[in-house]
């Protein structure tokens, strides 16, 4: 069995980086189940979730992104990155009940693209994002409003990383932007820069700032960061003008917690690895790394890699794990020394599924997530603006 020691990792007390409880209304719709959660230690949770499985038949459709639990990932229909869980979601239509294991916004895209006769659940309404909630549309409606003051909103078009909620989707399609994944962002900024003289990269200033420099070619001098905390987002209007990617001030908690440190330490430990890491990891390391690219890239090169090779991941430690244990014949090794789960992605467990599930058997609809239609209507403008690139 892989554990976190086979994979150079040390626990610590702040493996989960918690985060604060409904700071945004919009995202984090509460914290606690309005029902009792089976016990953790109850040793009938595998029994019972499959049962209330097997009780809703195929009304129920359960979608299990990769950074989750391994115990959530056994009931999973289907498993995958955001998009493609909330595109397979709409392509399941006599699936009454979509329960998304997964986060907030996931959630929400996986409502605005199916039916309206499905109703998308969320097993834990407080599994939020943090790099989602860095971006509110209060502030991003301020952002616009000081580009327009500075001349420059007429010039400019928003790509919105996935990851990202309804409302800055929203933001996006009114503004005739786009929506990007971390497979096809460089497509989309290639389009928008087709549109527009400058972009507005939301939320993820990584993600925006690596597609732009190391896969486009600008340089780290055309990119400025916006940050809502400051007046005028810490920037002046020349600043502005001058620019050709404004990035918002958000990363992953995750990624970004790996650092060139990190990189040079296990090159140090482990002769000829190859180092693998996700474009939302910060700039310097994702330069040095050997190998860029999404989720479902890194499943792919790993997949296809020679036995006997060797890799350290810089991406969420479930995933690694799990890539590990289904690749024994390679030494795969998380990058960073300590261990570092997405918290609110772990907020789902075996528990709050195992309630979800057995309160729709039951026939009571719980956690259920809404998109409104105005906010449905202009997200998926851009959505489809995404699905429509060259």
């Amino acid at each position: 069995m892989t554990t976190t020691e086979t994979l150079d990792v040390q626990p610590t007390p702040l493996a989960l980086l918690l985060l604060g409880r409904e700071s945004d209304p919009r995202s984090e719709r509460g914290v606690e189940c309005p029902g009792d959660l089976p016990a953790p230690s109850d040793p009938r949770l595998v029994e019972r979730a499959r049962a209330a499985k097997a009780r809703l038949g195929e009304k129920v459709f359960v979608l299990g992104h990769h950074y989750q639990r391994d115990e959530v990932i056994e009931f999973a229909d289907v498993t995958g990155d955001s998009f493609k869980l909330a595109r397979d979601a709409a392509a399941r239509p006599e699936a009454e009940y979509i329960v998304f294991c997964g986060v907030h916004f996931m959630a929400e895209s996986a409502d605005i693209l199916t039916s309206e006769r499905q109703q998308v659940i969320l097993p834990d309404l407080a599994a939020g994002c943090s790099m989602a909630d860095m971006a509110t549309a209060e502030q991003v409606a301020e952002c616009w409003d000081v580009l327009a003051d500075a001349g420059v909103a007429d010039v400019t078009v928003p790509v919105s990383y996935m990851n990202s909620s309804a409302d800055i989707k929203a933001f996006t399609g009114r503004h005739g932007g786009t929506i990007c994944t971390s497979s096809n962002a460089r497509r989309a900024l290639e389009w928008a820069f087709g549109q527009g003289e400058k972009v507005l990269f939301l939320p993820d200033q990584h993600l925006g700032r690596n597609t732009a420099v190391r896969d486009m070619g600008l340089s780290l001098e055309e990119c400025v960061v916006y940050n809502p905390h400051k007046p005028d987002g810490g920037l002046t209007a020349e600043q502005l003008r001058a620019a050709k990617m404004i990035l918002w001030r958000g990363h992953c908690s995750v990624h970004g917690r790996f650092t060139l440190d990190s990189v040079q330490d296990v090159r140090a430990r482990i002769p000829g690895v190859n180092v693998l890491v996700h474009p939302e990891c910060r700039h310097e390391v994702v330069m040095a790394a050997d190998h860029v690219g999404s989720t479902e890239h890194i499943i792919t090169m790993l997949d296809a890699a020679p036995a006997g090779s060797s890799w350290a991941i810089g991406t969420e430690l479930n995933l690694v794990r799990r890539l590990a244990k289904a690749h024994p014949d390679k030494q795969i090794v998380f990058l960073d020394k300590t261990v570092c789960f997405c918290s609110t992605m772990n907020r789902i467990d075996l528990p709050h599924l195992v309630w979800a599930l057995e309160s729709l058997a039951d026939g009571k609809v719980v956690n259920r997530i809404e998109v409104d239609a105005e906010t449905e209507h202009f997200a998926k403008l851009a959505l489809e603006q995404m699905l429509a690139l060259p």
